[in-house]
Parts: C-alpha cells; structure tokens; sequence
C-alpha cells in the first residue's frame, strides 16, 4: 500500500481530457471530477465531465473523417489497425498499471486483457484484408452482379467498466478496418484508463477524427450519440436496461448490442466433477466474478452436488483477495458500489429462501475500500431467487439442484438472459440435448460459460434480453459494414 509521502494528492494526479479531432481537449463546461482506484479510494487522475456540445464536436470530427477513411484501400486500413496494437503492445507494461488502478483486478488479469487487445487489432487486420463478399448469379444472361463491402458511416460506441480494454477493441477494431470512423463513450468509472489506451493509439498515423473520445456519463454524451442524425449506427456493450433503451432510441439505426448473462454452468451426474469445479469456479472469481459470461449459476445433478460443492468451496477458499498490484492477488476489489450492493442483496435474498452459505457471503473486513468481496459459494439455491434470475456480476458460485436434464433445462431456459452456458457431461446424447436446446447464443461442452475465443462468435439468443448481433471475429466485421448489391448490364444498347 501507498505510505503517506506517495499518496497521491488533488495536486498531484493528471489532469485527463477528451480527445477529439485529433487533439486533447477540455469539456466545454471546464468542469472535471476525480477518478479513483477501487482498491485504495484514492485519486489516480481527474477526468472531464463531457457535455451534450462535446459529443456533437466528436460527432462533427467523425463526419469529416469518415469519407478519407472510406476511401483508403482495404491493405492501407489493415496496416493502419496493425499499428494501433502496435501502439498497445508498445506501451502494454503501462498500461496495465493503468488499467488495474483504474478497474481493481489484479495485475496479471490486467496484462493478459491487454495481449488480447493486441491480438483484436491483428486479428481485425488479418480479417479486413482477406475479406470476401459474393459474386451472384443472374437470372438475365446479359446481366453480371457482385457484392461491395461497405461501413455503416459514423459509428457510436458505448462500453462498461469491466473489461475497458478489450470490449471496447471489440468495436474499435473491426470498426476502423472497415472504414468507420467512431465516437467512443467509455464508462464513467474507468474512463482513466481510457484515456491512457487512447493516448497510445494517438501517436500512431490514425487520421484525425477517425478515433473520438469523449468521457461523460451516458445520459448525456452518451444520449447525445445515440439519439444524433448525424451517428449512423451504434455498438454497446453493457446492462440489458440501458440496452433497451439505447434500442429504443436509435430508431431505425443499426445496433450491435452486447447485453447481460447469466451461466448457466450445468453439471450432468455423468461429469467429471473435479475439472468441472475448478472450471466453474475460474468462471465465478475471475475478474471477480464481472464478467458477461460468468459461472453466476450453476446447476448440478443431485447425485454429484454433495462432491460437486465440497471441491467448490475448496477452491472458493484458495483463493486470495487483496492488493491487486501485488503478484500473490488473485482477486482485487469490485469497481463500484453499485455492483457490491447488488452482491449484498442477492445473497440475502438467496439466503431468505432457504440457500447455504458455505464459505463467504460478506464483505471483506478491515480491507482498504468497502469494495472487496469475499469469494462466496452457496449451495439449495431455489430457482426464484434473485440470483438465479438476475446478473449478480460479483465473485458468487451459487448452486441450484435437479434431479434430471429436462428439469435442468427447464431452469436454465426460465430466465429472460441468454448470452452463455457451460455443460459438463461424457454423454454424447447428452451433450447435444443441451447444445440445441439451451437458448443461449453460445454452449460450451465440458468448459465453463465464460470460455470464448476471439474470432468466433457470442451474443444473445433471440427473445431474451442479452443483446443482437454478434461480436467476434469476421462476424462483427459483418455487423459493423454493410453489403451493397452491384448489377451490371453488360449490353450497349
């Protein structure tokens, strides 16, 4: 921890600013706020407070960008995304410093999300310049049509707090190879390290007004990109309420819309249970259990839960909360209170309707913020908790018993939330009674909900609430361009 004589004062953090046009400007109201770090409480920078007249000068930048963007070749857009990850590998060590005072998960955690926002850029670059569109046929002999990758225009992106490296890369990415130019809202409580990433990606040869940042809360900057003429489509990254109504504001614009799970994590009696609880219980304390994808509930066969929670709850004891600087941390603070509050009323209410606390269920004692969590394993959880229904997005293993798969997929398939599941069984009838039945946008067969690969695709199953579209690889390449049809009469007359 920080002695007197290096703790930072008002005086002593950095002054951070929007970055518009390709220069780091001030709000238009001159006014700021503090950042701080989760773990210690005290400030790491001073952050703009954006208003409505910010957001539309970076909507107005974009506009003016986006037709160069446009019109550079597929190659020079895959060289000019390749040198952004450049920019981050280059400053990786830094940055990772960044993003774990400014989020709260250890530093480790912080690196390898980094490593992956290089690969997103590589990857994207790779993508844009190996992209194929079809060539189709004609009913008219004389006739010839083919197919134009186009962008969308002038893209608003709006990402959350838990991953401010890689979720919003995700949009980024994908988005400037195929010639977007972008306005990026990040969220409020870790726009500090957004700064910083965008600090990078600006001593690259990225044009000005290609790449906005402007820092506020979503109401107002965010609002304002969501709802402009002059915004041609918008990604998001975040609750399915504030999902809902970026949806309804938008109109008629397209959305990329990543919004909220929950598991499920589903253990079949035939599994092998010791890799499915040290699988699942990654997938409930990483990141401190906020991640989209999270083992958040788990259900397990009758006939193994009794094993099933006992290697849980050893699992949920080795692992070690504290300083996520320090290099024996396995899980740091929650980044807010918002989040922390939710963990106390869903393990409360779960244990109003007859679940076990095992291990945890409480804030940590005598830790610097009220902030850090205690790894919590619960076991008889009911189906009608708030827990099970819900994205409790904390450090939570809760375990809801069956008897059979159909009783299992019952409980899985009763929520409104559909974006990721895990099933853990050696039959293959089994194995894909589930992969088809589930209505989650991804299965993972023996691997928790939270295993996904950059290039493949995720997003929510349709009816629920967990998003449209989907992110991944060439798939969101698809999602943030959009396909022209060219027919050609080859007759002169």
């Amino acid at each position: 921890m920080a002695t007197e004589q290096d703790r930072p004062t008002a005086e002593s953090v950095p002054e951070l600013q929007h970055f518009i046009d390709g220069e780091w400007v001030a709000s238009e109201s001159g006014e700021t706020r503090a950042a701080t770090n989760p773990a210690t409480g005290e400030p790491i920078g001073r952050v703009p407070v954006g208003t409505r007249a910010d957001a539309r000068r970076a909507i107005d930048a974009a506009n003016d960008a986006q037709p160069d963007l446009e019109s550079m070749s597929a190659f020079e857009r895959a060289d000019l995304v390749a040198e952004l990850g450049a920019a981050v590998a280059a400053n990786l060590d830094e940055l990772a410093e960044w993003l774990t005072r400014d989020q709260g998960k250890p530093l480790a955690e912080a690196r390898g999300e980094l490593e992956l926002v290089v690969q997103m850029y590589e990857q994207a670059a790779a993508e844009i310049k190996h992209d194929e569109t079809p060539s189709l046929n004609s009913a008219d002999p004389d006739k010839r049509m083919f197919t134009l990758r186009q962008p969308h225009g002038v893209y608003g992106v709006i990402t959350p707090w838990n991953f401010p490296g890689t979720i919003p890369t995700e949009y980024l990415a994908p988005g400037l190879a195929v010639g977007n130019a972008i306005v990026w809202i990040p969220a409020p409580t870790t726009s500090a390290v957004s700064v910083k990433l965008m600090a990078a990606l600006a001593e690259t040869s990225l044009p000005a007004g290609a790449l906005n940042l402007v820092i506020g809360e979503g109401p107002v900057v965010g609002n304002e990109v969501v709802t402009s003429d002059d915004v041609d489509a918008i990604g998001f990254t975040g609750s399915p309420e504030t999902g809902d109504r970026i949806a309804r504001d938008a109109g008629a614009k397209p959305t990329l819309l990543e919004l909220g799970g929950n598991g499920p994590v589903i253990v079949m009696d035939d599994a092998d249970v010791e890799p499915a609880a040290r699988i699942t219980a990654e997938g409930c304390f990483g990141n401190a259990g906020q991640i989209c994808t999270a083992s958040e509930r788990i259900l397990v066969h009758e006939a193994v839960a009794d094993e099933f929670t006992d290697s849980l709850h050893e699992h949920a004891q080795a692992v070690t909360v504290g300083d996520p600087m320090a290099d024996d941390t396995d899980m740091g603070p929650l980044n807010n209170d918002d989040v922390a509050a939710k963990m106390d009323r869903h393990v409360e209410d779960a244990r109003g309707k007859g679940a076990t606390v095992l291990y945890g269920g409480a804030r940590v004692q005598g830790a610097p913020t009220d902030l850090y969590y205690e790894p919590t394993v619960m076991d008889h959880v009911a189906p009608d908790t708030d827990v099970n229904r819900q994205e409790t997005f904390g450090p939570i293993a809760p375990v809801i018993r069956f008897e059979d798969r159909e009783e299992a997929l019952s409980i899985a398939n009763g929520i409104d939330l559909g974006l990721s599941s895990g099933v853990f069984t050696n039959d293959i009838d089994t194995m894909y009674y589930f992969a088809e039945g589930l209505e989650t946008g991804l299965v993972n067969i023996n691997e928790g909900s939270a295993y996904w690969e950059i290039h493949t695709p995720i997003g929510g199953f349709t009816g629920n609430n967990s998003g449209v579209g989907r992110i991944g690889g060439r798939f969101t390449l698809d999602e943030m361009s959009q396909l022209k049809n060219v027919i050609v009469d080859r007759k002169t007359g």
